[in-house]
């Protein structure tokens, strides 16, 4: 519920005269507002939403017991992919379950641990993938540009280095962001219109200047994002001048169609991205269809798009599901 009218006030006075040092943050819970416009809606909402999660938790879960127990899929590709996965169903459980939870009429509440963990597992999550694909752009890259030496140069050990620096660091982001957001003192309003905790909803309760905590992280995140987009976009410009090279229009057609799927689900992510840190006049409106979709749509659409444009993983999953016939096990 909302405080007192002049809650933010006190706090702010009990700041300036310098007494409360030990702890001005009073909240110990929010309330998320969740999807706005909403109403009527709420169990056609609840239905698709559900939908989607649970295509995203079959799709990516059948996509990781596939390349585990084909060795044929034991490569550096799908070792990324497997990452990949991972990643998808961790990312669309931040906030999903707690947005179907409030369509289902349950509680809006949300304590300060769980709106803490929200913050820190999206930015996690959220910035993994972003160097993950960035990772994947490198994998193809040498694949394509240097297939004589892909095997040396992207060996196992490689590999862990390269998805293990990729959980790293973007621990070391949310960890970063969690902690600027949340020592800043809460003791005003505790609504949050938004469906879900992210740094901008939060900070803007805050009963302190967040000048500096808005610009820390919309640089973070920012630089972090552009960077990654460049450097993929720098491999790609590399693997199209290669793949205009080939001389077997098989091999061409390959190299490209496996870059495709990349390149889709790149855009999948780095478009709502863009929108929604780089456009903050963006209005209310369409900052969370945008957000939905990245949230809970392309983590769904990857197992698809991955599936659909690649014949080892299909064979794979055909297998996994034992829908090959002997003959076609064989010749495989």
């Amino acid at each position: 519920q909302y405080p007192g009218p002049f809650a933010h006030k006190r706090c702010i006075q009990r700041m300036e005269d310098g007494s409360d040092q030990k702890n001005h943050t009073v909240v110990t819970h929010f309330i998320l507002l969740g999807i706005p416009n909403t109403e009527g809606l709420q169990t056609i909402l609840f239905a698709v939403f559900s939908a989607f999660y649970l295509c995203t938790l079959l799709g990516n879960l059948t996509i990781m017991s596939a390349v585990l127990l084909d060795f044929h899929l034991h490569t550096p590709m799908y070792f990324f992919l497997c990452n990949l996965a991972i990643l998808d169903i961790g990312f669309s459980s931040v906030a999903t379950p707690k947005m179907l939870s409030i369509l289902w009429g349950q509680s809006r509440t949300i304590s300060l641990g769980g709106c803490m963990s929200q913050v820190f597992f999206y930015h996690f999550m959220g910035c993994s993938e972003c160097l993950l694909y960035t990772v994947m752009a490198y994998d193809r890259y040498i694949a394509i540009c240097y297939p004589l030496r892909y095997m040396v140069i992207m060996n196992w050990k490689v590999c862990v280095i390269l998805a293990a620096g990729t959980w790293l660091a973007s621990s070391v982001q949310g960890i970063v962001l969690t902690s600027l957001t949340f020592t800043l003192p809460y003791c005003g309003p505790n609504v949050i219109d938004y469906f879900f905790c992210d740094v901008f909803p939060v900070v803007k309760l805050a009963c302190a200047d967040t000048t500096t905590i808005e610009a820390v992280g919309f640089n973070n995140i920012g630089i972090v994002g552009v960077t990654c987009f460049f450097l993929i976009l720098l491999s790609y410009v590399r693997i199209i001048y290669s793949i205009a090279r080939m001389n077997s229009g098989e091999g061409r057609r390959k190299a490209a169609s496996t870059c495709a799927s990349h390149l889709l689900v790149v855009t999948f992510f780095f478009g709502p991205c863009a929108l929604i840190y780089t456009q903050p006049s963006l209005s209310g409106v369409l900052v969370t269809p945008v957000q939905i979709f990245g949230n809970v749509v392309t983590p769904m659409l990857n197992p698809v798009i991955y599936t659909l444009r690649n014949k080892d993983v299909k064979a794979a999953l055909k297998k996994l599901m034992g829908r090959q016939t002997v003959p076609q096990l064989m010749a495989h």
